[in-house]
């Protein structure tokens, strides 16, 4: 078995057909829902990029790993799915974005060299790099925001596309009076793209895949790693006016949301990306480009299928389609991800599995409560290993997958450090107070703040859409009191403990007595005879009267 590890940017779990978007056709995931098991409940342990990646990537919570931001480094030693599949024979690599951040200080303090095959894995989230290109290659006045090399733009170069930074001047720009015409400006959104289709993101990663799939040995597992459909939201013909303001959803918000929110809610509101989405001329010029940017994706997976099935592979490949966070685009007065509603911490999950064993879910949903820190437990399961469960926190989904019905969790988590953001010190929080986290069970979903915050409080069985926070009022606080009793059985978890396993404890249990360890006896027999044999028997010289 091979897996396929497919991951979109920003890709909200609702703009898919299979999952009941009304206007986004996307005939290709929906022909892996097909074949497989869509899982409707499947929630990011952090709704920021990189600290959501790590968690996918390590298996654990964002509080285990501690890289809970952009730009945080994942500590060297912290084991990720290559570490935990090379152990099995399988080989782990990446193709596109990561979001990796290199504990580079760590590597130095253990004299690891960047360009060692240990020092490499470690800067690239314990992956081998096919190709590593993070996406967002903007510039400025103190120069790149990546420091990184971009192959991206090199191909782009190589194609003919002029100047320093192509990504930026062809691949995420349109043109307007023969100006460049910048996709960070919302206004330009539905021009677009100046580049030819083929050589844009999608298609240009997509062969990239293709490439590594015709030249790899296996067993492997590869992680394709989309930037779409991420911002800057423009993309090129024929994708570009494929939708328009007929298609865009309306808002889901309500008025009752602005009144009195909380501190965290009422800050996040207030920012500009927020702004800019309570514009509808913004969201009617960037969920049509949202939607084509998704239609692209969904194109260019075809493409990828139909590859595998003309090599025969879609029978020892599985496959898994997910994203990182989704995507506020207007709802609940927001822009972008950060906070807790389902648009930005629920995620499509799509898994098939071409084995026999999983024929009797095709084409079924599960609707069990699932983390993205399941995937890396999923995926030792497949190489023929065991979960070490001292060290990753997620579940297999093979039972699920199966047809079976486990032994399953009661809740999910997830956490979000928002030190490092604006809204921080708008609230005057302290970076240690910067922290919500969020305790969904099913039916309510709880955000708690540090800092001496009051909660928030959701029934998404009478309130799918979100809008009523219960917590402001007092007739919730059993409710209120459950939740926060499962935060606590969550943060009273065994997360550090990684060196040693459960079975590991077990064995090691009574050796240092079989090894002559014998403390706190008064007269020996307190043990069985063999363990004081040798420290009983005639002396053999008497060092006394020397």
């Amino acid at each position: 078995m091979n897996i396929l590890f497919i991951m979109y940017d920003q890709l909200r779990f609702d703009y898919l057909s299979c999952a009941g978007h009304p206007h986004l056709d996307t005939p290709n995931f929906d022909r892996i829902a097909a074949k497989g098991v869509r899982f409707t409940q499947t929630y990011v342990q952090s709704p920021i990029c990189g600290a959501s990646r790590m968690c996918y990537y390590t298996g654990r919570y964002a509080s285990s790993h501690g890289a809970q931001w952009n730009g945080f480094p994942l500590r060297v030693g912290e084991q990720t799915i290559g570490d935990h599949l090379r152990k099995l024979g399988m080989n782990s690599w990446i193709i596109g974005k990561t979001h990796m951040k290199v504990d580079a200080e760590g590597m130095s303090r253990l004299g690891l060299a960047a360009d060692s095959v240990i020092g490499a894995r470690q800067a690239e989230c314990g992956f081998d790099n096919w190709v590593r290109d993070d996406g967002l290659w903007g510039y400025g006045p103190d120069g790149y925001y990546d420091q990184n090399r971009s192959p991206y733009n090199e191909y782009l170069k190589s194609k003919g596309y002029d100047g320093e930074n192509p990504w930026s001047d062809y691949a995420n720009a349109g043109i307007s009076d023969d100006k460049i015409a910048s996709g960070w400006m919302f206004r330009n959104a539905d021009k677009p793209a100046n580049i030819r289709e083929q050589d844009s993101e999608t298609p240009w990663l997509t062969g990239q895949a293709i490439d590594f799939i015709d030249q790899v040995d296996g067993p492997w597992m590869a992680h394709v790693s989309f930037i779409k459909p991420h911002w800057p939201y423009i993309v090129p013909a024929p994708y570009h006016n494929m939708f328009g303001p007929k298609d865009v959803p309306a808002a889901q918000r309500h008025e009752v949301e602005r009144e009195d929110p909380h501190p965290v809610y009422g800050a996040y509101m207030g920012n500009k990306v927020a702004s800019a989405f309570q514009r509808k001329d913004v969201r009617d010029k960037v969920i049509p480009a949202y939607m084509g940017l998704i239609k692209q994706c969904d194109d260019q997976l075809g493409r990828l299928l139909d590859h595998l099935e003309a090599t025969g592979r879609m029978q020892d490949t599985m496959i898994v389609l997910t994203s990182d966070h989704g995507d506020y685009l207007g709802d609940h007065w927001l822009g972008e991800k950060d906070l807790f509603h389902e648009a930005s911490v629920k995620v499509p999950l799509i898994v098939y599995d071409p084995r026999p064993e999983a024929d009797v879910t095709r084409g079924v949903t599960c609707d069990a409560l699932v983390e993205s820190i399941d995937l890396a437990a999923t995926f030792v399961e497949v190489a023929g290993g065991s979960v070490p469960d001292h060290i990753l926190e997620g579940k297999s989904l093979m039972p699920w997958l199966r047809g079976e019905t486990p032994a399953w969790r009661d809740y999910v988590i997830s956490e979000y450090d928002y030190s490092a953001t604006p809204q921080a010190v708008k609230l005057g929080v302290k970076p240690r107070d910067a922290r919500l986290f969020m305790v969904f069970d099913g039916r309510y979903k709880l955000m708690h703040a540090e800092g001496g915050m009051r909660p928030m409080l959701f029934d998404l069985q009478q309130d799918p859409e979100e809008f009523y926070d219960l917590a402001k009022g007092s007739n919730h606080n059993k409710i209120i009191d459950q939740l926060y009793l499962h935060l606590r059985n969550w943060g009273l978890r065994m997360s550090q403990r990684v060196t040693k396993s459960e079975s590991e404890i077990i064995a090691m249990r009574g050796q240092s007595l079989r090894r002559g360890i014998l403390p706190f006896m008064v007269d020996g027999s307190e043990v069985p005879e063999e363990l004081t044999v040798k420290y009983r028997g005639s002396i053999r010289q008497d060092h006394t009267k020397d």
